[in-house]
């Protein structure tokens, strides 16, 4: 599959199968993003690309922060940082073990594309703190103003819903539009996510080709 082109994503599968093959290089990466496409495959597969419909998004003015996690919020108890240790944060997030999943979806080979789009300033990491421990953290990819959350990790109770719930009222104060969820799951449905069907979500990338991003290093953000 050359570089410049993918399948348009209404000829995806019932389940969201777009393509298979390719490569996982910068160029080839930014451009599915821009056109709500993403890899997803096992080691020994080839290059799979998806485009779910519905898609799982959440507007961020539709957070949901329970009680509970209010109350650890004011308590304040973490540090929160953004690209101080995005390698650590996508490690964690590939081998930390899963009850539902036999196995990691984060090849090698999707690992360094990410930390080679992080040196690019595309991809961000979000980092949660015990002291000098990471316990939990964030990755995805940033383009306009909308962020593409990739996969999170927690060593600790609530962790990463607390990273989550930091980065997504940072992304409200810089006017983002949308933050991608990818996958319609329990867990983000909690937090607020809900779904909006494919050609709706593929007119917000088309809007969002059309604004200025926060790239470059997120390491000055205060969250």
């Amino acid at each position: 599959m050359p570089v410049a082109f993918f399948p348009h994503p209404s000829l995806a599968n019932p389940e969201g199968f777009l393509a298979m093959g390719g490569d996982l290089s910068e160029e080839t990466l930014v451009l599915a993003y821009h056109f709500g496409i993403f890899p997803w495959y096992s080691e020994g597969q080839p290059i799979l690309w998806w485009t779910p419909d519905p898609r799982c998004i959440l507007w961020p003015d539709s957070l949901k922060v329970s009680k509970s996690m209010r109350q650890l919020l004011n308590k304040d108890p973490f540090q929160v940082t953004a690209d101080h240790a995005f390698d650590q944060v996508i490690t964690a997030c590939k081998e930390i073990k899963r009850v539902d999943q036999g196995g990691t979806w984060i090849t090698d080979e999707m690992q360094w594309a990410y930390q080679k789009l992080h040196a690019r300033g595309v991809a961000h990491s979000v980092e949660v703190w015990d002291g000098p421990e990471l316990v939990a953290g964030i990755y995805g990819i940033s383009l306009g103003k909308i962020f593409f959350g990739e996969s999170m990790f927690t060593r600790i109770p609530n962790g990463s819903k607390y990273g989550f719930i930091r980065l997504v009222r940072k992304l409200e104060s810089l006017n983002y539009v949308l933050i991608d969820c990818q996958q319609d799951t329990p867990h983000l449905r909690s937090l607020g996510a809900t779904t909006i069907p494919r050609h709706l979500f593929m007119e917000f990338l088309r809007e969002n080709r059309l604004r200025g991003d926060e790239g470059g290093n997120w390491r000055h953000w205060a969250l």
